[in-house]
C-alpha cells in the first residue's frame, strides 16, 4: 500500500490534559474527511533537525473516525524529547504542521471481536485504545467483552479517566480497569499484569493488544 502524501495541518485547539500531557486537535483543510482506522497513527515532520529522518515523530490518533477532517493527538512531554519540546514550546493554536498518514496495521479485525478482547496499556498508550472502544460503541458494533487495562503511576497521570469511566456505564460489554503503581486510591494498586492474570483465570482463549506508552 503506497504511503499517503505529506499534507499541511492546522492546530485548531490545544488542551492541557495532565501536568505533562497535552491534547492537540489538528485539522487538514485540503481534505473533506480524514479517513483512518482506529489504532492507526500519523507521522509529523518537525523542524528540529537538518536531517529529514531525525525530524519525524509518530503519534497514535486518539480520536475516532467521525467523517471530519480533524484528528486528536495526545502527547506527553519528554525531558529527553526534542520533538515533544518543540510541540509544547513552539506550537500554538493556529500553527501549521506537516503530517502524513494514516499509517499502521495496529487495528481491530472482525475476528478479534469474536472473543473477549484485552487492551493493555500504560501512559499515552491508551490513545489508540480510546479510539477503538469509542468507535465500536458509537457504531454499535457487536463484540464480546472488552477489558481496557490502563496502568499509571499516580492519579495525576491518568488520561481520559472520566470519559472511560462513563463509557463503561454506557457500554455493558466494556470494562475499564485503571491501576496505579505508586499511589493508594479507591481502585486497584499494582501493575497491569496482575489485572489480566486475575481476569483470565479459567477463561476461554481471548485476543490481546498491548501498548506501552511513556509514563513521564
Amino acid at each position: 500500500m503506497p504511503l499517503e502524501p505529506w499534507r499541511s495541518g492546522t492546530v485548531i485547539k490545544i488542551e492541557q490534559q495532565t501536568y505533562n500531557t497535552r491534547r492537540f486537535w489538528i485539522q487538514i483543510p485540503e481534505l473533506e474527511a480524514f479517513n483512518f482506522l482506529p489504532g492507526q497513527f500519523v507521522t509529523l515532520d518537525l523542524p528540529i533537525d537538518e536531517k529529514p529522518n531525525k525530524r519525524l515523530r509518530s503519534y497514535s490518533i486518539a480520536s475516532w473516525p467521525d467523517k471530519s477532517n480533524i484528528i486528536e493527538l495526545c502527547i506527553v512531554l519528554l525531558d529527553d524529547g526534542s520533538g515533544t519540546k518543540y510541540l509544547f514550546n513552539e506550537i500554538k493554536e493556529g500553527s501549521n504542521i506537516k503530517l502524513r498518514g494514516p499509517v499502521g496495521v495496529f487495528t481491530l479485525k472482525e475476528e478479534n471481536l469474536q472473543q473477549d478482547l484485552f487492551l493493555i496499556c500504560t501512559g499515552t498508550g491508551v490513545a489508540p485504545f480510546r479510539s477503538m472502544v469509542q468507535y465500536l460503541t458509537l457504531q454499535k458494533t457487536a463484540h464480546k467483552n472488552i477489558h481496557l487495562i490502563f496502568g499509571c503511576r499516580t492519579q495525576k497521570d491518568l488520561l481520559y479517566y472520566d470519559e472511560l469511566t462513563q463509557l463503561q456505564q454506557s457500554n455493558p460489554n466494556f470494562f475499564y480497569h485503571p491501576i496505579l503503581s505508586r499511589e493508594e486510591w479507591q481502585e486497584k494498586k499494582g501493575y497491569v499484569h496482575s489485572i489480566y492474570e486475575e481476569l483470565c483465570q479459567g477463561r476461554q482463549p481471548a485476543n490481546f493488544f498491548s501498548v506501552v506508552g511513556r509514563l513521564w
